[in-house]
Parts: structure tokens; C-alpha cells; sequence
């Protein structure tokens, strides 16, 4: 019977953020320019690394891959988010549902372990600087990134895996804006006491395993910073961890309330201003922090800018009368 219900459901009804006519007009406009800064914020950062050789350093390396997962799991979510501002109904197919959730898990879990990989890479580069070249070549950084990125994949396969096989009996209501996991627990109509376990266990364990890397790494960073003699030499040491420091806040605080509590302990309300947060502002931020915060970066932009204005004359210029 439970089988039977399970196949009935072909689809989800998302509620989204709201339900108040009146809000899904500017509600659109905000999310639609959020989305337009978050898309040319990360391909821009990608391009500028891409194209200057200055930048052609692990730290930037990994910068760019954390703009790529950024621009990767926004776009999961903001599309439909931005036309169930447009429609009446809000609904979902039920193989779309679950391939949102995939590349949601899949995506979110890589830019955990990407984090936790830039931490290692600050504590190398200010606790050992004269080792700094040969403890992360090319191939190292290529392999801490495919670590991350198949870690992620591991997660979201396991925990999306365990979602399939469940009954959902109806109603098919999803109390969000996209398909978490959360939400889809409570629609099933089988004991979710397992699932939810599973859940803790599994975002409990990568969470406090990368948060304990990123802490033990920043303790020693900051003894390091302790015993340069120099204010500057501080300054420059502090200033390097400055904007992944307030990266790892942003995205942690919000992203931890969302996945570290069992589905029947929290409200869902509250589920989707944290999610808004870190699924949408955090993307949109975090080229905007490492830009302005970051000198290196900041110059090759401003190199940037002026060969495009350059060009920009020189394809403009009238030629010379004869």
C-alpha cells in the first residue's frame, strides 16, 4: 500500500517564500538583481584569475573553484525560485525535486570541504612561508580540490539515496522554496526517526570535522601573527585570513542552524531566512568580499578595466585624416 502511494505523487507544490500577493512582484526584482550580481560577481572573479597571471597561485586557485560552486548552487535554486514568483502554482516534478536536492547537497558539501581546504592553504602560507611552494604545487591543489568536489558528490549521493525509497503518501506540500531535505522528511509517511539520524550524523560529522580543521588551522595562524615583531608584517598576515574569515561566518552560521537539528525540532519559517542567506546573499557576497578586501585582486582588476577602456579608444579612435 505505502508503495502505492509512493508512486501516486509525480509531483511537489512549493509555497516558497511567501504567500502574499502584494510581495511577489518586488520580492521578484530583489531576488532577480541578487541573482544577476551573483552570476557576473562569480564569472567575473573567474575570468580575472583566469586571465592574470598574478593570480596564478593556489590561494586564487581555490578562490576561483569557490566561485565556480557558488555560481553552480545558486543557480540550482534561484531559476525556480524567481518564476514561482510569477505563477500562482508552485509545483515541481518529483524527478526534478530530487535532482534539485542532489545538486543542492552535492554543491553546498563541496563548498564545506572547499573552505576547510582554503583554511589549510592560509595556515601553509603564513606558518610555513619558506615551504609554502613545495608543500602545495599544482598537483597537490588539483587534489585537494578533487577531494572536495568528490566528497560532496559522496554526501549528496548517500543522503539523496536514502530520501528515494521513501513513501510519500500525500499531502505534497513542500514548505519552501526549494526541495531540502528537511521539508521532504516531513512529507513521508514512513518512520523518519532513521533519516533523521542519518541527517545529523552525516552534516554533523562534515561540519565539525572542516570547522575543527579551520579553528585548529586559524589557532596556529594566529600564533604565528603573534610573533611577527612588525605591525605591517601583522597587518599583511591578518589581512590575507580577513576575508575568508568572514566567508567561513556568512556561510557556517546560517548553513549549521539549517542541517545540524533534526527535522522535528525547528520551524520551517525559520529554515527558509537562513536558507535564503546562505543559498543567495553568501554567493552574491563573496566575490564582493574577496574583491574589495583583497589588494591582489583589487589591482588586477584595476589593470583589467584600463586595457578594456584602452582598447575600448583605440577601436573608437577616428583614423588619421589623409
Amino acid at each position: 500500500m505505502a508503495q502505492d502511494n509512493h508512486t501516486m505523487v509525480t509531483q511537489f507544490l512549493l509555497l516558497g517564500l511567501t504567500s502574499e500577493p502584494k510581495l511577489q512582484t518586488p520580492l521578484f526584482i530583489i531576488f532577480l538583481l541578487i541573482y544577476l550580481i551573483t552570476l557576473m560577481g562569480n564569472l567575473g572573479l573567474m575570468a580575472l584569475i583566469k586571465t592574470t597571471p598574478q593570480l596564478h597561485t593556489p590561494m586564487y586557485f581555490f578562490l576561483g573553484n569557490l566561485s565556480l560552486v557558488d555560481l553552480c548552487y545558486s543557480s540550482v535554486f534561484s531559476p525556480k525560485l524567481l518564476i514561482g514568483f510569477l505563477v500562482e502554482k508552485k509545483t515541481i516534478s518529483y524527478s526534478a525535486c530530487f535532482a534539485q536536492h542532489f545538486f543542492f547537497l552535492l554543491f553546498v558539501t563541496t563548498e564545506v570541504f572547499l573552505l576547510a581546504v582554503m583554511a589549510y592553504d592560509r595556515y601553509v602560507a603564513i606558518c610555513n612561508p619558506l615551504l609554502y611552494a613545495t608543500s602545495m604545487p599544482r598537483r597537490v591543489c588539483i587534489h585537494l580540490v578533487a577531494g572536495s568536489y568528490l566528497g560532496g558528490l559522496l554526501n549528496s549521493l548517500i543522503q539523496t539515496c536514502c530520501l528515494l525509497p521513501l513513501p510519500f503518501c500525500g499531502p505534497n506540500v513542500i514548505n519552501h522554496y526549494f526541495c531540502d531535505t528537511n521539508p521532504l522528511l516531513k512529507l513521508t509517511c514512513s518512520d523518519e526517526h532513521l533519516n533523521e539520524i542519518l541527517l545529523v550524523t552525516f552534516n554533523g560529522t562534515i561540519s565539525m570535522s572542516v570547522l575543527s580543521i579551520i579553528i585548529i588551522s586559524y589557532v596556529y595562524i594566529l600564533a604565528s601573527i603573534l610573533r611577527i615583531r612588525s605591525t605591517e608584517g601583522k597587518h599583511k598576515a591578518f589581512s590575507t585570513c580577513a576575508s575568508h574569515l568572514l566567508t567561513v561566518t556568512l556561510f557556517y552560521v546560517p548553513s549549521g542552524l539549517s542541517h545540524m537539528q533534526p527535522a522535528s525540532k525547528y520551524s520551517l519559517e525559520m529554515e527558509k531566512v537562513t536558507a535564503v542567506f546562505y543559498t543567495l546573499i553568501v554567493p552574491m557576497l563573496n566575490p564582493l568580499i574577496y574583491s574589495l578586501r583583497n589588494k591582489e585582486v583589487k589591482e588586477a582588476l584595476r589593470k583589467a578595466t584600463a586595457n578594456h577602456l584602452c582598447m575600448s579608444c583605440l577601436v573608437t579612435k577616428p583614423p588619421p585624416i589623409q
